[in-house]
């Protein structure tokens, strides 16, 4: 039995019209019916239908024009055509013209029926991927999320889910690979919306002023504090702060952090006095924070705290399929930015790019389109990525501002891996490891 779904129902037989009424009626189904072509789209203007089931022949017009104007109108909504015993190329044209379903006249009670819930099934499924098309445009537009692989869609389908709330994430992935977007589209499609998003980059700030960075100072609190300052946490009230690169904090300001992701209340150096805020947190990084918890360099409770949602953010080799419409958005992007006419990118280029491992991620992409805008050299598209070089010698020679091991260590793994196609032995073999202490390397940079 229907639910009360409403059924446009246009014929010109009179006996007809009153048949397929009795039978829709007894089902349930709410029904409004129409003799014309005229009569039938004023009632689509003034209704609002769950499908429509209409006659081939209806005085001058036909079935086919009343298709047409629902199709220009209401596009999601279904459709299906009767046609007189025979009329096959009518069913034809009819289907090709957008109807859902045809029947073939004189028709049986049951077919009728099949053919009603096969269009109200065709509104239900256009009206929820219109639904989604346009949930997930609105993501895109408002935040630059572009990509419609499997791996993109979970992460627009995790952000839809917690946007709405006050839940702490935690954004993890790879260097460029879009985590403040992330962050924003967050902020972006929740009711804090209006409010400030205040992004801070953990590893930017002095330690030494990190502390009044983040929760605020009191006058003559330190050297040179010559007035009241405030944090930024309390810079975010009622808005959303966003920790970028959250494994760089000292671990002396972790635990403050933590109290106020408990408690919801900061202390401003050298005041007594506790501040209450409303504020949502987000976190990223690129670093494994589970292996630094167990080195001992950030603390386990915060790492709970922070990690209650996760989501992670695909490296742009593992959706491939979105490098085209990346590329497309970026040049549209970067045209529009400075005023330049959009070049078109050959054959030659377009493969290049595509076959590309991209280790830098969307963001080298976005760099590298916009410097072709710029430049209009091809050459610059199909130019093998800026990396660190590492001469073969006998001996290598460290750089005079030192090396950060950990990053030095995983950008070679990841380095060999996308080298040969994500063949495990092969790349132990490339960096002369033996196949089992790379799988641990692996696991203690979280690339397993």
């Amino acid at each position: 039995m229907s639910s009360g779904q409403k059924i446009l129902l246009v014929e010109d037989d009179l006996r007809q019209q009153q048949l397929i009424n009795d039978i829709l009626c007894t089902e349930g189904f709410d029904v409004i019916t129409a003799a014309s072509v005229e009569e039938a789209v004023l009632a689509v203007k003034v209704n609002q239908f769950d499908a429509v089931f209409s006659d081939w022949k209806l005085g001058e017009l036909s079935g086919i024009e009343l298709l047409n104007y629902v199709r220009r109108n209401q596009p999601e909504l279904g459709f299906a055509i009767a046609t007189a015993y025979g009329t096959i190329n009518h069913a034809v044209e009819a289907m090709n013209a957008g109807a859902d379903d045809y029947l073939a006249k004189p028709f049986q009670r049951q077919e009728l029926l099949l053919c009603v819930e096969k269009i109200l099934k065709a509104t239900r499924l256009r009206s929820q991927n219109k639904q989604l098309n346009e949930a997930l445009g609105e993501q895109q537009q408002l935040v630059e999320l572009v990509g419609n692989a499997p791996c993109m869609q979970k992460v627009y389908e995790r952000i839809k889910r917690v946007s709405n709330t006050d839940a702490t994430v935690l954004v993890t992935g790879e260097s460029g690979t879009g985590k403040e977007l992330a962050a924003r589209a967050l902020h972006k499609l929740s009711s804090r919306q209006n409010n400030a998003f205040v992004a801070v980059n953990c590893g930017a700030i002095p330690e030494s002023l990190a502390e009044a960075e983040l929760f605020g100072a009191r006058k003559g609190a330190y050297t040179g504090a010559n007035e009241d300052k405030i944090g930024k946490l309390e810079s975010a009230h009622h808005g959303t702060l966003f920790l970028d690169e959250i494994g760089e904090l000292p671990l002396s300001l972790q635990a403050k952090l933590l109290r106020f992701l408990q408690e919801g209340s900061v202390t401003p150096l050298g005041s007594s006095q506790d501040i209450e805020l409303d504020v949502r947190v987000i976190a990223a990084t690129h670093r494994n924070l589970a292996q630094m918890v167990s080195d001992g360099t950030f603390r386990e409770d915060l790492f709970y705290r922070l990690n209650i949602v996760p989501i992670e953010m695909p490296a742009l080799r593992e959706r491939q399929e979105d490098i085209g419409p990346l590329i497309s958005f970026f040049l549209h992007k970067s045209c529009h930015r400075y005023k330049i006419e959009q070049p078109k990118v050959s054959r030659e280029a377009m493969k290049a790019l595509l076959n590309h491992t991209w280790p830098g991620n969307v963001r080298e992409l976005a760099n590298r389109i916009e410097r072709f805008v710029l430049l209009g050299d091809e050459k610059e598209l199909e130019e093998q990525p800026e990396s660190i070089a590492i001469a073969k010698s006998d001996t290598f020679q460290l750089p005079d501002e030192g090396l950060d091991w950990e990053a030095f260590e995983r950008d070679c793994l990841d380095q060999a891996l996308a080298r040969h196609h994500g063949n495990r032995t092969k790349a132990a073999k490339f960096l002369n490891l033996s196949y089992k202490a790379f799988l641990y390397r692996l696991d203690k940079h979280g690339l397993n």
